[in-house]
């Protein structure tokens, strides 16, 4: 077939791009990301794995097109999209192809408010080295997938098995019928707790096999998932950890006699692997297999990246974005150092409203007298959402709480270094970041 992607600079768009370039299939799209910026490293990945890339203003697309896939952040008056319309070229939204993706194979779906990345990207690379040829369609990026030409979001096996992040965002998660489903925990995020929960619930009835939960998530608890097994910590479980250690970097924990070593640190990415254990087990896959191969695992980009630890400074790049997420990393560093510099972006208006109240609690509540939070204007990615709400209402918040929380520029903050012992950016949405982390990495490494 010959496919086009509107809005192939997405995450997930991009990820089945790649997926279907692999198996074959003649593969051309576009993105304002890239009509903007020409250099963008995803370009260059993209490309290299033959997709041709053409500006986004229709004037490409004729009708030897097969089939058009549109992200659903490209409005209905985009050029393309009224070109593909008027040629009369099948169309899909990126979830809705998805969906027919996933009923081709013997799917597993990976869901939930936080996790859902490094689990996937965790359990496809688990699978990837125990032989089982797995197939991969993942949001995050996972590090020992990435090559020039594939960006690390997904694989193309040669198995019946695919491994997919099942987002809620877009409330299409309803429409996949997978083999398998993982649901990690339910937090505020996208939607509101209640409505994400009806998602999870359609979710859990639409799955033809196995649904694991995780056991100490008191939200999940409250759904109405049917017959599911779970992993837990906390809690009793048919996969539960016992005997953890949380180090810096790593963790060890054992789980119904059997020894593991996990190289990423927190309870939250415990959880990660132990939803991987749970399904795996269910696959007949032994745990003394899958103990051999999980210390190699190194993570998914974005997720506690390191880009400075020389014994006196740390610098950790992170995708936390949400109350929850924001908490386990949060808790994660707090095992780490003691004097931390938390920079944190906003990812969108709407997000933000949404968030404002759990983003206080949890800066409030995780905040130490020798920390403090700066935060960065929000990120716009553009269109047309309300800037009715700022950082600066979020840090006023955080600040009446009694926590110390500043507004800044990022060239405020690097006029700043070297202030505190460890510096942690985050937040989602804007690959800038990481390179911003880097640079303050460089700064300190030359006040060193």
């Amino acid at each position: 077939m010959k496919i086009f992607f509107s809005g192939i600079g997405g995450s997930g768009v991009s990820a089945i791009a790649g997926f279907m370039a692999d198996r074959g299939h003649v593969v051309f799209g576009s993105d304002r990301l890239f009509d903007r910026d020409p250099g963008h490293p995803l370009r260059a990945s993209l490309s290299a794995q033959g997709i041709t890339l053409i500006p986004q203003d229709g004037k490409a697309i004729d009708r030897s097109f097969d089939l058009a896939v549109f992200s659903t952040a490209v409005e209905h008056d985009n050029p393309e999209y009224v070109k593909v319309t008027e040629l009369g070229i099948p169309l899909q939204t990126r979830p809705e192809y998805l969906s027919g993706l996933i009923a081709g194979f013997r799917t597993i779906a990976v869901a939930g408010t936080s996790g859902k990345s490094t689990t996937a990207g965790m359990l496809a690379w688990i699978m990837h080295e125990l032989g089982m040829e797995p197939n991969f369609i993942g949001g995050g990026r996972v590090k020992q997938f990435r090559s020039a030409a594939n960006a690390g979001n997904y694989m193309a096996g040669k198995s019946d098995l695919l491994v997919v992040e099942a987002c809620e965002s877009d409330g299409t998660i309803v429409r996949y019928r997978p083999s398998g489903s993982l649901i990690m925990n339910l937090d505020l995020d996208h939607h509101s707790i209640e409505e994400t929960a009806a998602l999870f619930q359609e979710l859990s009835r639409n799955t033809s096999g196995v649904v694991i939960t995780g056991g100490d998530d008191r939200n999940l608890a409250a759904c109405d998932l049917g017959d599911v097994r779970k992993f837990s910590i906390d809690t009793d479980s048919g996969c539960r950890a016992v005997d953890v250690e949380y180090a810096a970097f790593t963790t060890r924990f054992r789980v119904n006699g059997t020894k593991y070593d996990l190289s990423l640190p927190g309870k939250h990415n415990l959880y990660n692997a132990l939803a991987c254990v749970a399904i795996l087990s269910e696959l007949g896959i032994r745990g003394d297999d899958i103990s051999r191969v999980l210390p190699g695992f190194s993570g998914i980009e974005r997720r506690f990246d390191v880009h400075l630890n020389n014994g006196r400074h740390l610098v950790i790049d992170d995708y936390a974005h949400n109350p929850h997420k924001i908490a386990g990393l949060m808790e994660t560093m707090a095992r780490i150092s003691r004097r931390i510099c938390y920079v944190f972006q906003p990812h969108g208006f709407g997000p933000t409203r949404l968030m404002r109240e759990g983003y206080i609690r949890t800066f409030a509540e995780h905040l130490r007298p020798d920390d403090h939070l700066f935060l960065l204007p929000i990120y716009y990615a553009g269109g047309t959402a309300a800037r009715d709400i700022s950082s600066e209402d979020i840090a006023a918040g955080v600040r009446a709480l009694g926590g110390r929380a500043t507004v800044v520029t990022r060239e405020g903050l690097l006029a700043t270094t070297p202030a505190w012992d460890a510096y942690v950016v985050f937040g989602a949405r804007d690959d800038t970041l990481s390179g911003f982390a880097e640079e303050i990495a460089s700064r300190l490494s030359d006040c060193s």
